[in-house]
């Protein structure tokens, strides 16, 4: 895992001073060296984290005769499959680096060597011959890549803070992308939320030359139309899946040092550590987050799998003074707003992870997207069988079986229940009914923005914004299948692999890894009858069948608790604000910033210095506010973007 950045310029060399300081704002994402090259119209710039090929890896990266040069971030995990194919053909290695195999892939396949490629990554490749530039990025988008226009060409970097080393790159918010985040959790693709600035969406490739740039999707997730019909029977699809899982996990494990495993208690993480330790060699070395509070502390199912396994495990115990600490330092990170604290915690992990000496560690994120797992596709099966029959009475009391750990349940009252799972009720046959109560609870931060950035933020309907980015045949998709493809364009891309991913293991140096969205995987899954992803009210029925003998089965049958951090309360210690927030939250700089109406925010702030913000969107609404605010001081009033440590 590393950082990369570059420049192309048609009327110009690129200066090395110019990638020199792109790069030293990426040196968390690779402290362990630096490299350069330029030529003519390009420059590449490359911070190295080395896992694999320690001695030999270093970038930018040639082929034999220096006509393909790249900068890597990532992992290219069947690089060895790959690299004695490209041998057979006669190709020659200079190195052991997975990296050297995207030059001679290049070199047989252009453009189409992302077809081949089973990885995360993010890249840039230079063809000196026809002088063209390649950006690619993996089909899920676990790996970050921006670009932006600059006189000559165009920028790019792992980090927007990177390309805020160019002093021609403005530095503005986007009132647009302000309000997706507000919305979807992160902007849409390809918006960054900076002015300008764009993000290379997952599973395209962006080509530029002198002719112009074209960008084309490599990759999707896809389904087949409705109605799915089993081929087999419950048993040997769990069978199927089981194998799948394995070779993911052991194809991850590749790595020329040692490899650690989150483990968070629930069942994703939980078979990714179990299948370490029964189907492979790696010593099982685990970490878990463990909080104060009961609601959000699973260290009961930590502990139950460690001594299961006979796992070496390490707590991190993550207070909520950690969190209020911490949060500045994860926004610099994530470069964006965000509506919840969870990233932060995440970041101690990883702090934890590498201060125990580890480079990279497994995670069961993707799980929940791949085979069924949210409380949204639960929600939206039963809300879309009560719009059915919308007169019934019956029929909403099975909403009650939802968010059981949950102290303030937006099913728990009945007046509440109808307001909220009755959002966009009519539209229960689109494909992004099961998000409407979601995006409808995060747009209530948007009543806090000043007017003129309340019109711009919300100017755009959130259904239609996010109808030009689904497949034309969407609407023949079982609404299982339409809920999970949404999910996964929108917050796990956007945010759960970026802002409480890579962002936040990068922070620490350290490369996280993700079995459950092996393309491979993807694909199995896709193609599943929905009922085996989501049996009645029970998710991810053959997942857990899946792991019959392997998990005890109080962990296998658990019910899904989603991570979660504990949010405006971690701020404020018996009433008192912690100094930066009450200096953030001050009529002072609030009419600074500009982006939000001063006496809302102030009485949001005193209703969370007395305790009671306790609802969804009021705590979004606070961590929204405090985040903007956050990444205005840190990028925007500050003429220095936070630097790597």
């Amino acid at each position: 895992m590393c950082g990369i950045a570059g420049r192309l310029n048609w009327h110009a060399p690129v200066e090395r001073t110019q990638l020199e300081a792109m790069i030293g704002r990426l040196h968390h994402r690779g402290p362990d060296g630096r490299g350069f090259y330029s030529s003519g119209p390009i420059g590449l710039a490359h911070a190295r984290l080395s896992i694999i090929d320690l001695a030999g890896g270093d970038q930018p990266m040639s082929n034999e005769d220096g006509t393909v040069w790249v900068v890597f971030n990532g992992e290219i995990f069947n690089y060895i499959e790959l690299r004695a194919e490209l041998q057979r053909r006669g190709h020659r290695f200079a190195t052991q680096s997975d990296t050297e195999v995207l030059v001679h892939l290049y070199e047989d396949h252009g453009d189409a060597l992302v077809d081949h490629l089973n990885g995360q990554f993010a890249f840039a490749l230079w063809d000196v011959p026809r002088q063209r530039l390649l950006l690619a990025r993996d089909r899920t988008g676990i790996r970050p890549l921006f670009h932006t226009p600059v006189p000559g060409g165009l920028a790019f970097a792992s980090e927007i803070k990177a390309l805020f080393a160019l002093p021609e790159v403005p530095r503005r918010l986007d009132a647009q992308a302000l309000g997706e985040v507000f919305t979807y959790w992160a902007p849409l693709p390809p918006h960054a939320v900076f002015e300008g600035i764009e993000s290379l969406p997952p599973g395209h490739v962006m080509t530029l030359d002198a002719r112009g740039t074209q960008t084309r999707r490599y990759w999707d997730w896809t389904f087949p139309a409705a109605p799915i019909e089993a081929d087999r029977s419950a048993d040997a699809y769990a069978e199927a899946l089981r194998d799948q899982l394995i070779d993911a996990v052991r194809l991850q494990l590749r790595a020329d040092v040692p490899v650690a495993a989150y483990l968070s208690g629930g069942l994703d993480s939980s078979i990714v550590t179990t299948l370490i330790r029964h189907y492979t060699d790696t010593p099982l070395r685990t970490f878990s987050l463990t909080f104060d509070d009961a609601e959000f502390d699973e260290s009961p199912w930590q502990q139950q799998l460690v001594r299961h396994l006979g796992t070496e495990h390490t707590t991190v115990h993550c207070t909520r003074a950690d969190i209020a600490a911490a949060f500045p330092r994860a926004i610099a990170h994530t470069e964006t707003p965000i509506v919840r604290t969870a990233p932060a915690p995440m970041m101690l992990l990883a702090e934890g992870v590498r201060a125990a000496g580890y480079k990279v560690a497994l995670t069961g994120e993707g799980a929940d997207e791949v085979l069924g797992g949210y409380d949204i596709f639960k929600e939206a099966r039963v809300r879309r069988f009560i719009a059915r029959q919308p007169g019934s009475r019956w029929r909403p009391r099975l909403l009650e079986r939802l968010y059981p750990y949950l102290k303030h349940s937006p099913a728990a009252g009945r007046a509440m229940t109808e307001r909220f799972f009755r959002e966009g009720e009519a539209q229960f046959r689109a494909p992004w009914f099961a998000h409407l109560p979601r995006w409808s609870t995060t747009r209530r931060v948007t009543a806090f923005l000043s007017p003129d950035w309340r019109a711009a933020a919300t100017a755009f309907d959130p259904a239609q914004a996010i109808a030009p980015l689904l497949p034309a045949d969407i609407e023949r998709w079982e609404p299982l299948c339409q809920d999970q493809y949404v999910e996964a364009h929108t917050l796990m891309s956007g945010y759960l692999l970026c802002s409480q991913g890579d962002r936040m293991a990068m922070a620490a140096s350290i490369e996280t890894r993700f079995p459950f969205l092996d393309h491979r995987l993807i694909a199995f899954a896709s193609r599943l009858p929905p009922r085996y992803k989501l049996m009645g009210l029970v998710e991810k029925y053959l997942l857990k069948r899946s792991m019959d003998g392997l998990l005890p089965d109080a962990l296998r049958h658990r019910s899904k608790q989603p991570y979660r951090a504990p949010d405006s309360q971690s701020f404020f210690h018996h009433g008192e604000p912690v100094d930066y927030v009450a200096e953030l939250f001050s009529a002072a700089r609030l009419a600074e910033a500009g982006y939000f109406d001063v006496p809302a925010a102030i009485r949001l702030f005193d209703k969370a210095r007395a305790g009671k913000v306790i609802g969804f969107g009021d705590n979004m609404a606070f961590v929204g506010m405090l985040s903007t605010l956050l990444l205005h001081d840190q990028f925007i009033r500050s003429s220095h973007p936070p630097r790597s440590p």
